[in-house]
């Protein structure tokens, strides 16, 4: 470790804090080419089912030890309901839009997450949205995401709109999703509410998943969905359970503003995906207007950001860590603020 302090209170990562925050980077900047493999030859229903079905396989055994799944269960209607806004929708909609967008397009698009949490926190009453940094920010990042989809000459060719509009639909699911375990499930430890959610929807979209697979898969898409539920869904939950308790849940959920980074290059590199012009001028635009529209520009956000602003990121991403042991966070101020909180 070195001697910088982490966790809530510090001004700096640790050396763990780092090597956590780099492998976040990369867990969640991976999916979108992963589902991209996957859609080859597996069926949207059927993609999640895998992915949902083998994480959460994965994630019981810890769940059931430390008795997590025990008390989520006690209130398994809202964690339905969780599973169904960060899991069911998005994971769904991003498999459909990916057999026609790009994969590092898909990865920017849900980017657009803290622009549109700034919105729903306006919508709920925070007046901090309206400062001048933040509503430039909010105006940044829109036109940037016109640009990439739309912008007359610049995308490089013809964009599909209802696939573009289905994972701004994901930015927008995933910015939802927090106010459920804000309001509904914050007593709940965190790997009991992922666990459950993500066993519901497996079991929810197994016979879908098997009423719509026609053909047999592919060895590269079988070995992309084994990677998206093994490495990039329930790794990545403990990894980012881990990086909360190590440098406190305000500043893991920074991570957010470098997947599109990964996203892009690896499906340039990976899957030959072209780097049109409406992607290189919009892409700096909506990372910019995310960053001043969840932040107001601060490297280090206000220390009463609520917790469960980890929840705003570009990959469905758990509740707030409920052993990091902080004092208990008064109802008024635990609705997301659209600071930064995932595929």
């Amino acid at each position: 470790m070195s001697g910088v302090p982490a966790g809530p209170g510090g001004h700096g990562f640790s050396r763990r804090g780092w090597l956590l925050f780099g492998a976040m980077c990369l867990l969640w900047g991976v999916p979108y080419l992963l589902i991209s493999v996957v859609v080859e030859s597996f069926s949207p229903p059927a993609m999640v089912a895998g992915r949902t079905l083998i994480a959460a396989i994965l994630l019981l055994p810890f769940a059931i030890r430390s008795g997590a799944i025990k008390a989520a269960w006690k209130h398994w209607p809202w964690v339905l309901a969780f599973g169904l806004v960060e899991m069911a929708g998005p994971f769904f909609l991003l498999g459909h839009a990916e057999q026609s967008l790009p994969s590092g397009l898909t990865g920017l698009l849900v980017a657009t997450v803290p622009l549109f949490a700034a919105l729903i926190a306006l919508g709920g009453g925070d007046r901090g949205v309206l400062s001048p940094a933040r509503l430039i920010g909010l105006l940044v990042g829109f036109v940037g995401v016109g640009v990439v989809v739309a912008g007359p000459g610049l995308t490089g060719g013809k964009v599909d709109l209802l696939a573009a509009g289905e994972v701004l639909l994901v930015a927008v699911l995933y910015a939802t999703a927090p106010f459920i375990v804000a309001r509904k499930l914050g007593h709940v430890p965190s790997i009991g509410t992922i666990t459950l959610a993500l066993l519901f929807i497996g079991i929810l979209y197994l016979p879908i998943a098997l009423l719509t697979q026609h053909q047999v898969p592919t060895v590269p898409s079988i070995a992309a969905l084994i990677a998206l539920g093994v490495i990039c869904t329930a790794i990545a939950f403990l990894a980012f359970f881990a990086l909360i308790k190590e440098v406190g849940p305000v500043r893991a959920p920074l991570f957010t503003y470098v997947n599109p980074v990964i996203a892009i290059v690896l499906g340039a590199i990976v899957l030959a995906e072209p780097l049109t012009p409406g992607l290189l001028v919009g892409f700096p635009l909506v990372i910019i207007g995310c960053w001043f529209a969840g932040t107001g520009g601060r490297l280090r956000p206000r220390a009463a950001v609520d917790e469960t602003a980890v929840e705003l990121t570009a990959e469905p991403v758990p509740p707030a860590e409920a052993n990091t042991r902080a004092p208990a966070v008064p109802p008024e101020v635990r609705t997301p603020d659209g600071s930064p909180s995932t595929e």
